[in-house]
């Protein structure tokens, strides 16, 4: 029998086997969603409930001790002081908290108490015990008062639930103005009672967002029996007060049924737009209803992608994708208003404007997942961008609450745009994104002056001047391919030989990247293992991790070290060379190793990086130990922070069995699947199905690859080819192949 009807024997008999696994899968994905994984350690991801990309995250937040209780919450703490809502996810800066509420009984008590034994705070200690967190909903129980929390919410409105003890003295809850988290700090605030259930306000605040606009309106379920405003500490007189530091104490005279709803809706634009983001999306008291809608929005998304593997697998598979879609989150109200980069309100805009962009970190695989998964916002996301540019003069860096926070390095809203562009996406002004992602290589500040002439940036005149070029590289790369697809032919000769400038700054001697000074000598003494916290030539990294960060021309990194002998010699090490970080290294350097670390961004691609030298069995061992010992469905499930989405789509495109190395050439990269099937649901009604044959942990190596019913060979795969839909046969054995994947032919190629 020829091996074509082997092959269209073998690709109907496992469209069967993956069809009737799904159909068989009554049980809906959102019960593998477990939103404490993360949230222990350096995770910082957010705990609470929300809808996918919603406006509102609320949930609880601890007492704040310190850098792991960016997101408010920490796995290690056992107290809550409100529930806020609007909180970010995986940062390692700590912001938002806005809006606290805090129900209690008893004594009025002002302050939230500085430790979980505090008398005088209004805290409450909780045990892991008694709370539950899903994907749509979040429940404690509060000790101090016996009172059981529950949160659903809807994209711009949080629902609170509380459902206290019988005849309960002093029934009341505490509106806090004054908590944020982090650097969060109130610059004005306002507080109004409507009418005997409606309180409405503002909260305006300086923080990592510099200026940060909120309006909101408070629905209780029951009237008010006695509302108290209070400046800082001094009760003033009155239903209506604006200043700084503002709290309120709401009273109740009793509680009906034990039951007290809230319902909070937030407006970035004005008191008007809260309340008819209020009455739009929940006009109703339905708390069960709510927390259905919530699970249906969320089982929607994650039946984007449906798996076969074992049901930890799933755990942290399902974890992961939900919190890929915590963020970008909506920064405009239902009317499509919102509120500008320069402080102005933007009426119907005619697209859905975004918030939270860490874009440092996201472009490497977090918005490559969007333009398979999410292509309904894509558009949105490059629209949200280029209103940016116009509102500010440039591309979005870290923007976050209609503010620059300028955090990071480069300008890494280029690669999302230009990816987008060559991938089919029009729904913007071409010609605006073409001028907005080349206006951002042509500024004047960080060493990109240097750039500009095609030179390198000296290490004495600019600080981390090696991470920095490294990355302007990458966004220099991704403006050649655009202009090279609008025939821009000048602008691409020029963006090339930019791109190409990474190989300033590798010393052929020593085999790293690393700074030269003005007078063209390097930077001494060296010291590769150093990982000075923003105090030398790297970012968040030293030589080691940085040395690779190429993947824009890793043929041309290869050629630097002098073919592939040398350069997987070199990569050996990087992975089996101990890092003692001592007291001056990064603690985003953490998952490691050797001196890789999972754990932050600029290493995620490097694994991948052997597969390009024509070893792909050592990128399967890496990915393997990485999955075993850094990733878990414990709540100390992720190796360093989320970073808004990037730790988990590592682990999504890798755990499917192929990564974009590059984040702009519609190429991915193939690894070693760690599930045993998928199903990729795509526009069009059309699917890409991926059944992994022979899986195991001994079966870790790829032998053979059949797509569509047709071998196969290439180590890589194409963004067109999964978008056409089809299937995919991956056959996995104990020993590394001898021909998949090795031939120069058939490895990835980074440029076009």
């Amino acid at each position: 029998m020829h091996f074509n009807k082997i092959s269209s024997i073998l690709f109907l008999t496992a469209s069967l086997c993956v069809n009737q696994a799904f159909a068989q899968q009554k049980t809906k994905l959102t019960q593998y969603v477990d939103p404490l994984i993360g949230s222990a350690k350096h995770g910082h991801v957010f705990v609470g409930a929300n809808v996918p990309f919603g406006a509102v995250q609320l949930g609880p937040n601890n007492i704040f001790e310190g850098w792991d209780w960016c997101s408010g919450y920490n796995y290690a703490s056992n107290t809550i002081t409100g529930f806020a809502h609007t909180h970010l996810s995986g940062t390692g800066i700590g912001d938002l908290g806005d809006i606290s509420i805090m129900p209690a009984t008893g004594k009025t008590l002002l302050e939230k108490g500085k430790t979980a034994e505090d008398p005088a705070g209004y805290l409450s200690t909780f045990s892991h015990q008694n709370e539950i967190a899903k994907a749509g909903y979040y429940s404690v129980l509060l000790d101090k008062y016996g009172i059981k929390a529950e949160l659903t919410a809807t994209e711009r409105v949080g629902f609170h639930q509380y459902t206290f003890k019988n005849a309960v003295e002093n029934p009341h809850i505490i509106i806090d103005l004054i908590e944020g988290i982090g650097w969060d700090a109130p610059v004005s605030a306002s507080f109004k009672q409507l009418d005997a259930t409606t309180i409405v306000g503002h909260r305006n605040s300086k923080g990592w967002s510099n200026d940060q606009r909120l309006y909101f309106v408070i629905k209780l379920s029951q009237p008010i029996k006695n509302i108290t405003l209070y400046d800082s500490t001094a009760v003033k007189s009155g239903k209506a007060l604006t200043g700084k530091k503002l709290k309120a104490v709401v009273d109740f005279a009793a509680i009906n049924n034990n039951k007290l709803q809230i319902k909070v809706a937030l407006s970035p634009v004005s008191i008007d737009n809260a309340i008819l983001n209020l009455k739009t999306e929940l006009p109703n008291w339905d708390f069960a209803a709510t927390v259905k809608k919530a699970d249906a929005k969320w089982e929607k998304e994650l039946a984007k992608v449906k798996i076969g593997a074992s049901n930890t697998t799933k755990k942290v598979f399902y974890t992961a994708l939900y919190h890929t879609m915590v963020a970008p989150s909506l920064f405009n109200d239902v009317n499509k208003d919102y509120l500008g980069t320069d402080k102005k309100v933007y009426k119907n805009a005619g697209f859905n404007n975004l918030t939270t962009f860490s874009l440092w970190d996201t472009y490497r695989a977090a918005n490559p997942l969007f333009t398979i998964l999410h292509q309904d916002k894509v558009n949105d996301v490059v629209n949200t961008m280029l209103a940016i540019y116009k509102q500010q003069g440039k591309l979005p860096v870290w923007h976050l609450m209609g503010s620059e926070t300028n955090t990071m390095v480069g300008y890494h809203a280029v690669p999302v745009i230009v990816d987008a562009y060559l991938k089919g996406y029009r729904g913007f002004d071409v010609n605006l994104a073409y001028a907005a992602v080349k206006q951002s290589a042509m500024q004047k500040t960080d060493g990109i002056e240097y750039i500009q002439q095609l030179k390198y940036i000296p290490a004495d005149k600019v600080n981390e001047s090696v991470g920095k070029a490294l990355e302007y590289a990458i966004d220099d790369y991704c403006i050649a391919l655009m202009a090279k697809a609008l025939n821009k032919t000048a602008d691409y000769n020029y963006f090339s030989k930019r791109a190409k400038l990474y190989s300033q700054y590798f010393d052929p001697n020593v085999q790293f990247m690393r700074g030269k000074l003005a007078n063209g000598n390097w930077r001494s003494p060296f010291d590769p293992f150093s990982s000075k916290h923003r105090e030398d030539d790297y970012v968040e990294g030293n030589a080691w991790q940085y040395t690779w960060l190429v993947p824009q021309d890793v043929e041309g990194l290869i050629k630097l070290f002098g073919g592939d002998k040398p350069f997987t010699n070199k990569l050996d090490s990087l992975f089996t060379l101990p890092l003692d970080l001592g007291t001056n290294g990064s603690p985003d350097i953490s998952g490691l190793i050797g001196n890789y670390a999972q754990g932050n961004e600029p290493n995620h691609h490097i694994t991948y990086l052997y597969t390009y030298a024509g070893q792909p069995w050592k990128t399967a061992d890496l990915i393997r130990k990485i999955d075993k010992d850094f990733y878990s469905a414990k709540p100390d499930g992720l190796c360093g922070n989320e970073d808004v989405g990037q730790m988990s789509a590592w682990y999504i495109f890798t755990a499917m069995g192929f990564y974009p190395v590059n984040p702009a050439n519609g190429a991915y990269v193939f690894g070693t699947p760690l599930i045993n099937e998928a199903s990729i649901a795509l526009s069009g009604n059309k699917k890409f199905d991926i059944k992994v044959i022979g899986n195991s942990a001994e079966n870790k190596y790829i032998q053979k690859i059949v797509l569509n019913g047709k071998p196969y060979t290439k180590a890589f795969i194409l963004h067109k080819a999964i978008m056409a839909g089809g299937n995919m046969q991956i056959y996995m054995g104990n020993t590394p192949s001898a021909t998949w994947g090795v031939k120069p032919a058939d490895r990835p190629v980074s440029t076009k």
